[in-house]
């Protein structure tokens, strides 16, 4: 079952700023320059319009380091264009952005955050740069000791808008158990260490429009982890580039998503590879730079999938086009367990960089189900051979659920399903740069397949 959302009536639901007041970082103390910590001088002014009914903070051009700023209710913080927010690099000063989260300290921290506020953004055609690549942030093993650029939890009304977003230490940007988000215009580009995700949502009625993701890490990321379903979420109009998952719903889905739609998506490899380097570790991969999937939809921790829709999605530069996964690494949440119904995917053309075609797959007991696949165009490298045909496929069933969990070849050339029931395909076609021994479609333990 489709869900259709019709974004101008979301985007009518932006943040009222009751307040008029208008007040320039630099009439508070704040001065040009990275020789000294700006924070407290722009977290007065944002507590000055807060207090007083709510307004807009002015970072002017210029560059002026901070430490991690605490957004207010009523506040929107604005970036002229030329003004450059930096991050301190200094795990220590990031000590007083970790949350208390359900009575425990958050392992997340931030350079802007806020936690329960309402009719909050942060806009303009400036920068925030979190210095992210400096030695002080190298902490692979300690993602907690990392701060993000930005992360909004349990917010009401927030807006992101056209502002760049560089060089986080973590996650560039993180939106848990909010209501009413939502993100356009924005510029993302994060290739400084790892965990450099785009964006990931957690969060009620969201739309992102006219945004730009190139990072380290999974571009555009839904999770949910927060306690609640990730629900009623709307992406269009982006540019997805990654050296791992460009759309991806989870790994975290511990309670799971509903009603997503997804579309007019540019996937492609990312600018840059500091790290993966795929071809050089993964037999097949064809590419220097490649997207592991360009859609990955996975339920692994626990949660229910249901009502997703993806369409009109172009891509290059990716190793597997389409991953779906249903799992068991985690226990179910609910008494019912875990279940994935109701994926449609339509309107999709890609080229493929690997020997891991797309695929459908559960594990005994738990089966995908009432999936739909239609006019889905791929063209791919070829080049396999028969005896990867008798390849055995792990069932991998608590593994990390990337493309590579089944192995570094699949056993079809185009589709490999297993564990699936209701599976729809219509107008799906397989073309190859090489000959390719393997089958184009494998089922095996699957229900109700069909085809036209």
């Amino acid at each position: 079952m489709k869900k259709v959302f019709v974004i101008a009536a979301l985007l009518a639901a932006l943040p009222v700023f009751a307040g008029n007041r208008n007040i320039d970082i630099t009439r508070t103390g704040a001065k040009a320059g990275l020789d000294r910590d700006n924070a407290p001088s722009i977290q007065k002014a944002i507590d000055m319009v807060s207090i007083a009914g709510g307004g807009t903070v002015t970072v002017p051009p210029g560059e002026f380091l901070t430490g991690p700023i605490e957004l207010k209710s009523g506040v929107e913080l604005h970036l002229d264009m030329g003004a450059r927010l930096v991050g301190v690099a200094d795990t220590a000063a990031y000590a007083k952005a970790h949350m208390t989260v359900k009575g425990k300290r958050s392992k997340f921290s931030s350079l802007i955050y806020a936690q329960g506020q309402e009719n909050i953004a942060v806009t303009g055609l400036g920068t925030i740069d979190g210095q992210g690549g400096d030695p002080a942030f190298r902490i692979k093993k300690d993602p907690g000791g990392r701060p993000m650029l930005i992360l909004m939890r349990d917010c009401k009304n927030v807006v992101i808008k056209d502002i760049r977003l560089e060089n986080s230490a973590h996650w560039v940007q993180f939106y848990p158990n909010c209501e009413g988000l939502r993100v356009s215009g924005i510029k993302v580009r994060s290739h400084c260490n790892y965990n450099n995700d785009g964006i990931d949502i957690d969060s009620k009625d969201v739309v992102v429009t006219g945004c730009i993701f190139d990072c380290e890490d999974d571009a555009i990321c839904l999770k949910s982890l927060s306690g609640d379903f990730c629900e009623n979420v709307t992406i269009t109009n982006c540019i997805a580039a990654s050296n791992c998952n460009a759309i991806k719903l989870g790994t975290s889905s511990a309670y799971g998503f509903r009603n997503v739609n997804i579309s007019n998506i540019t996937v492609r490899g990312a600018s840059e590879d500091n790290i993966r380097h795929w071809s050089t570790k993964v037999k097949g991969v064809t590419k220097p730079i490649t997207v592991i999937s360009g859609i990955a939809i996975e339920t692994v921790d626990g949660g229910i999938c249901e009502n997703i829709n993806v369409s009109n999605i172009s891509m290059v530069d990716v190793q597997t086009p389409i991953f779906i996964r249903l799992a068991r690494r985690e226990e179910a949440t609910f008494p019912c367990g875990s279940y994935m119904r109701g994926i449609t995917i339509s309107g999709v053309t890609a080229v493929s960089e690997s020997f891991m075609s797309s695929s459908i797959t559960g594990v005994p007991g738990m089966y995908p189900e009432n999936i739909y696949l239609s006019d889905i165009d791929i063209t791919s490298p070829g080049g396999g051979t028969e005896d990867m045909i008798s390849i055995p496929v792990p069932e991998a069933e608590t593994k990390y659920p990337e493309n590579r969990c089944l192995g570094q070849t699949l056993p079809a050339s185009g589709l490999y399903i297993r564990h699936a029931k209701n599976v729809y395909l219509s107008n799906v076609r397989f073309h190859f740069r090489a000959p390719d021994a393997r089958p184009l479609i494998i089922t095996d333990d699957c229900t109700d397949i069909v085809q036209n």
